[in-house]
């Protein structure tokens, strides 16, 4: 008989996790946006987009663009969280291997998310400015 025993996180363990996930993939996120929405001399694409968008009164416009920017933010965050080495995250591929994610250099997954994988991948709207 083969007796599998699962490593359970501790509470202070869950804890910590919590507290890395909120304030390093979450809060960054949201400060980010927070930027490119109030920052009036911001010159990134995204805040041109957003205000342009806002003073035109389009506000459905202005919402697809801010859903889209905030998800693209937040995973930007969180892969950005695994290559500075905060987050160790695994996944398992189809044939059941389990591949640990990493990248070689900071900002590494971050910038083929949004340089490569939203292109390649995605079957929604995202905005090819870098935010």
């Amino acid at each position: 008989m083969i007796i599998l025993i699962k490593n359970i996180m501790s509470i202070e363990e869950r804890n910590e996790f919590a507290k890395l996930l909120v304030q390093n993939i979450r809060d960054m996120a949201i400060k980010s946006c927070d930027v490119q929405l109030y920052a009036n001399n911001m010159r990134s694409p995204s805040a041109k987009r957003w205000r342009d968008a806002k003073d035109s009164g389009n506000t459905d416009k202005f919402a697809e663009m801010v859903i889209a920017d905030t998800v693209d933010d937040t995973i930007f965050y969180l892969l950005l969280a695994v290559d500075e080495g905060l987050l160790n995250i695994s996944y398992n591929t189809d044939d059941g291997k389990k591949v640990n994610v990493d990248g070689d250099i900071i900002g590494e997954l971050g910038g083929w998310y949004v340089g490569e994988w939203r292109t390649e991948h995605s079957t929604q709207r995202y905005f090819g400015d870098i935010t």
